[in-house]
């Protein structure tokens, strides 16, 4: 799979949202090229749960594939001096420092447009380059917490509420990927590079569209949550996650008198369709009593032939059976950089009924410096050189 077969990516990113946008743009056959500190991004030397497999963070293995490493010292002549001849022969320049790191390293938008006036130069930041918030933390609990999302996630009696996956990060990470493609394209109009920029803060408002646009357009909400059901205060009676005998059920918009014929429910047959939103908190109460009296198998039948939209709620070990993510083959099985067993997650799309392929595994820190040096002139005495000077890394 190369659709961006001929394009060159430097990705001076850490963390999630970067790496993971140029984790996607690899996946698409981009030739891409993590630039890293001689000690390893961030994303590499710290793991969620604190997982390392044969060395490797989990959180590098979930981001790190299909690229080449380079591990180099930014504040070294040598070093600079490298990145740029590269810059010359790139297409895109990734980034998410915080604001202004670049431009101190002598490697800011102004001084590689001049060395490449067609680079398009893409720079992810937790809430923009300019402004009041500008060198805060743009980290995904924090923008969760100020951007509306964990007030309005949870049970709408229960406290503010954070998503458990990373969302804000992974949303910008795709917002990213998609500003860099939209850049390219206009590039083949134009012929000019240009400057992108994406943040985290609106990344997270963005997961929110339809909710905040409701809700600046005067739509009725609970100040500050309602008193039954999720936080989603938008959406009618009985919308939410509900306890059965033995598990939980999400049931999605179904009317009153549906939900009364497929629960065998004669509360619920004093109710209209119209008082979905206005008995909301009453219908959910009687929809949550009924669903524990019988176990989650004993309701999925009753639901589907009522057409009732619904779906049992799953943990991750449930995933690895699940039949349509078999069928899409969403996990993938490879052997790591470091000899052992791993499993990804597959690219999230398909381009003619193909999955891009895992063309690299990811790769141990400094595993292609020599290669990447090598491509743009540096001779093997000169880069033994830069090594041993510690301008440049290479994989041990």
């Amino acid at each position: 799979m190369n659709l961006l077969d001929g394009v060159k990516i430097l990705s001076f990113n850490h963390y999630l949202a970067g790496p993971l946008a140029a984790q996607t743009l690899a996946d698409l056959g981009a030739d891409v090229i993590a630039v890293e500190p001689i000690e390893g991004a961030f994303q590499r030397n710290w793991a969620v749960a604190n997982h390392f497999v044969a060395g490797d963070s989990v959180n590098h293995l979930a981001t790190g594939r299909n690229k080449r490493s380079l591990a180099v010292d930014l504040k070294h002549t040598d070093g600079i001096a490298a990145v740029k001849k590269l810059v010359a022969t790139s297409d895109v320049v990734m980034e998410n420092f915080r604001p202004g790191t670049m431009a101190k390293l002598g490697l800011g938008y102004d001084v590689l447009k001049v060395i490449n006036p067609a680079l398009i130069y893409a720079v992810a930041t937790g809430f923009g380059s300019e402004g009041p918030y500008r060198d805060r933390p743009g980290q995904d609990l924090l923008l969760q917490a100020m951007s509306g999302l964990a007030m309005r996630t949870g049970r709408a009696d229960g406290e503010p509420t954070a998503v458990g996956a990373v969302i804000v990060d992974q949303h910008a990470a795709s917002l990213y990927a998609m500003s860099i493609l939209a850049a390219l394209f206009a590039r083949t109009k134009t012929g000019k590079g240009q400057l992108v920029e994406v943040n985290l803060y609106q990344a997270a408002l963005d997961l929110q569209v339809e909710p905040l646009t409701a809700w600046l357009n005067g739509a009725p909400s609970p100040t500050p949550r309602g008193p039954a059901g999720i936080a989603a205060w938008f959406s009618p009676g009985p919308y939410g996650i509900h306890a059965t005998a033995d598990g939980h059920l999400a049931i999605s918009m179904a009317s009153p008198k549906a939900l009364a014929v497929a629960l065998g429910s004669d509360a619920l047959q004093q109710f209209g369709d119209a008082d979905s939103f206005s008995k909301r908190e009453e219908i959910t109460g009687i929809v949550t009593a009924r669903l524990k009296q019988k176990p989650t198998e004993e309701w999925l039948p009753v639901l589907e032939a009522a057409r009732i939209w619904h779906a049992p709620v799953q943990d991750y070990r449930d995933l690895e059976t699940d039949p349509q993510l078999k069928h899409l083959g969403v996990f993938k099985s490879a052997e790591s950089a470091g000899g052992v067993p791993i499993r990804m997650v597959a690219h999230p799309a398909r381009y003619d009924g193909q999955t891009p392929e895992v063309r690299l595994v990811p790769q141990r820190l400094g595993a292609q410096t020599r290669e990447v040096l090598g491509e743009i002139g540096y001779g093997a005495a000169e880069i033994d050189t830069m090594v041993a000077g510690r301008a440049v890394g290479v994989a041990r």
